[in-house]
């Protein structure tokens, strides 16, 4: 069981990867290919932002009940083979259009998300869940620190040089796979495919139906919708801010993931033991707003640099959110479950960049009667305190 898990570790691993290679050279190529201002690029960076997050949204419910039905290795390697070919097609191209089209593209490949997280619910014992989606979030927080260090060195060398890189990681992942995953559908658990499921609003209405789960997909979103002012705003925030280069963007990426591993790959262990995954779900959205607001408000770069990876210490929500609901539905359910969540993902990321960098650029543009390149951070404090208030609703008096 070593090797295909290790392979789903870097398919989640690549994921994220491809997000954080391009992350520190984003503002200089949409610049490249488009002109304007960086207030004006980062309106364009939200733009690509949520068309990504629009096709996984659309495409998730979808992989998730095809994986139910056909089986997770098919889906998993068909998806990393179309993802190399698609970082091609943006290592190669000229204007924003065909950028538009990569991250079309780009946005129904990297929703195997939802897949691979379904093949960990099928190997797991019920008890097992939240610490194993932990490894999932570890995974992811590798690629955080592996992908803006490249991405920020191959940066120096051009703004196409992290796109080569990432079609390179997702072919030679796509061969491993190949050989080293073995299949975890069953007929037990296998069950026809169903339009009515496969799409996100019949997804979401045959999940949300389940006892106890509707008001926490409302957390999880609410959650997304704030966290993601990390990818959506961060390069631009901290060139406003600090003027911090590609590289210094992309070490100040690796610390926050660095930590995002340490905390859900081994520490989230132990906070699930001392707190359950209730109350785990409760300090992880008291210490983010702690944190969005000390991100708000500084002025220093090296106390920026210092609170980055210390941010991190937050992201127990997501595996303990997931634990409680993967325990509440069966077991023919887990890829509908995964793909519903991932699609609740990428709808927080259809809205949050279009909200952070809008928030972003009325508070940066040069007419602007209140400048505070930090507000995006404050809109996603607000939003953790209206999570938190619906979690506390949800959670049963025994808790």
């Amino acid at each position: 069981m070593r090797l295909p898990v290790l392979f789903i570790l870097i398919t989640v691993m690549l994921d994220a990867m491809g997000i954080g290679l391009i992350m520190p050279v984003m503002p200089e190529l949409i610049l490249e290919v488009q002109g304007g201002s960086l207030a004006t690029a980062a309106l364009w960076g939200g733009v690509l932002s949520t068309v990504f997050a629009v096709m996984q949204f659309l495409f998730s419910p979808l992989l998730g009940n095809l994986s139910d039905r056909f089986g997770r290795r098919p889906v998993l390697l068909i998806s990393l083979a179309v993802m190399a070919v698609d970082y091609l097609v943006m290592a190669l191209a000229g204007s924003i259009w065909l950028l538009l089209f990569g991250r079309i593209i780009g946005g129904i490949t990297a929703a195997t998300h939802a897949t691979a997280s379904a093949f960990m619910a099928d190997i797991s014992k019920p008890g097992e869940k939240a610490v194993n989606f932990g490894l999932i979030g570890a995974g992811f927080g590798v690629g955080f620190v592996l992908g803006p260090l490249v991405g920020g060195m191959l940066g120096e060398l051009g703004t196409r040089a992290p796109f080569y890189a990432a079609a390179a990681l997702a072919a030679l992942n796509t061969v491993f796979g190949y050989f080293v995953l073995h299949e975890t559908v069953t007929d037990r658990i296998r069950r026809p495919f169903s339009w009515h499921r496969a799409n996100p609003l019949g997804a979401f209405r045959s999940v949300g139906r389940l006892p106890g789960i509707g008001r926490l997909l409302w957390v999880y979103f609410i959650y997304s919708v704030a966290f993601h002012v990390y990818p959506s705003i961060w390069s631009f925030f901290t060139q406003e801010r600090f003027g911090w280069s590609p590289q210094t963007i992309g070490l100040s990426l690796a610390l926050f993931g660095v930590m995002m591993a340490v905390v859900q790959g081994g520490l989230i262990r132990l906070v699930l033991r001392w707190l359950g995954e209730w109350r785990t779900v409760v300090y992880g959205h008291v210490f983010d707003i702690f944190a969005f607001g000390l991100i708000a408000v500084v002025t220093s770069s090296t106390l920026a640099l210092i609170l980055t990876p210390i941010a991190a210490l937050g992201a127990v929500i997501t595996p303990a959110l997931q634990g409680i609901m993967s325990q509440a539905v069966p077991d023919d359910a887990q890829g509908e479950l995964q793909g519903v969540l991932t699609s609740v993902s990428a709808l927080s990321m259809i809205i949050s960049p279009l909200l952070m960098t809008s928030v972003f650029a009325t508070f940066t543009h040069r007419d602007t009667a209140v400048y505070f390149p930090g507000a995006p951070f404050v809109v996603s404090l607000l939003l953790m305190l209206l999570g938190l208030a619906l979690f506390l609703k949800s959670r049963p008096a025994t808790v």
